[in-house]
C-alpha cells in the first residue's frame, strides 16, 4: 500500500498534535505557539492551570528551530539532505512523549513536572516540523498554520470567478487543489485528535510517533525546495 506524501502526513500530524495538546494540556498549542499568548492571558486572568507550559512554549520553540537550523546547515555543508535526520529526531521526541503518556497518563492539565515535560517535548517536536517544512519543503503548503493557506484559497477562488486569463485560472485551480487538500488533511487530524482525547486519552499520545515513523518512508517529491 502506498503511503501518503510527506507533506500530507505532516499536515495530519500538525492538526492532530495541536488538538491533542490543547485538549489534554490546559489549552497548550504545541504547533501554533503564538496562540499561547492568548491562552496564557486567559490562564492568568481566570487562575487556570498550565501557565508555565504556555509561558515556556515560545522560547522553547524558538530555541529548537534555531538549533535544528544549525544542524541542517551543517548537514547540507557535508552534502547530506537534512530531511530524514530531522524526521528521526522528531520521531525520538514523540516516542518520549508516548512513553511518558503510557507511564503517567492520562493528563489533567495541572502544572506538574510531567505535564510540563510532555508539553515542551511536543513543542520541540513540532518546532522541528515547522522549521524543516519552511526551509526544505517550501513547495508544499504549511503543515501547521492554516490562516495564510485559507486566505490564499479564497483569493484564488475569487480570481477563478473573475479572471478571464486561462493561464491565471489554471494556476489558481492548481493552488486551490493543493492547498485545499492540506487544509482538509489538517482538519481531519484535528478531528481524530479530539476523538483520541475523548475515547483513549493515553493511547492517543502514541499516534504522533507512529505517524513520525511512517513519515520516514513517505515521498517528499514535489515538495522539496
Amino acid at each position: 500500500m502506498k503511503l501518503p506524501s510527506l507533506p500530507t502526513i505532516l499536515s495530519f500530524n500538525g492538526g492532530y498534535v495541536d488538538t491533542l495538546g490543547f485538549l489534554s494540556l490546559s489549552g497548550l498549542f504545541t504547533a501554533h505557539v503564538t496562540g499561547n499568548f492568548v491562552t496564557l492571558g486567559a490562564t492568568l486572568a481566570h487562575g487556570l492551570d498550565g501557565a508555565w507550559s504556555k509561558l515556556l512554549a515560545l522560547p522553547m520553540f524558538c530555541l529548537v528551530v534555531f538549533a535544528s537550523r544549525l544542524v541542517c546547515l551543517k548537514l547540507q555543508s557535508l552534502d547530506h539532505s537534512p530531511i530524514r535526520p530531522m524526521l528521526v529526531v522528531k520521531l525520538l521526541l514523540l516516542l518520549a512523549v508516548a512513553v511518558m503518556a503510557l507511564a503517567y497518563g492520562p493528563f489533567h492539565g495541572d502544572d506538574t513536572r510531567i505535564t510540563l515535560a510532555v508539553g515542551l517535548t511536543l513543542v520541540s517536536a513540532m518546532a522541528i516540523q515547522n522549521g524543516l517544512h519552511k526551509a526544505h519543503l517550501a513547495k508544499a503548503p504549511p503543515s501547521t498554520l492554516m490562516t495564510g493557506t485559507t486566505t490564499q484559497i479564497m483569493l484564488d477562488l475569487a480570481d477563478i470567478l473573475a479572471n478571464s486569463k486561462p493561464e491565471d485560472i489554471s494556476a489558481a485551480k492548481a493552488r486551490v487543489k493543493k492547498m485545499g487538500t492540506t487544509v482538509a488533511t489538517f482538519a481531519l487530524g484535528c478531528g481524530v485528535g479530539a476523538l483520541g482525547t475523548i475515547y483513549s486519552p493515553v493511547i492517543a499520545f502514541s499516534l504522533p510517533a507512529i505517524l513520525a515513523a511512517a513519515s520516514l518512508f513517505a515521498s517528499s517529491a514535489g515538495a522539496e525546495s
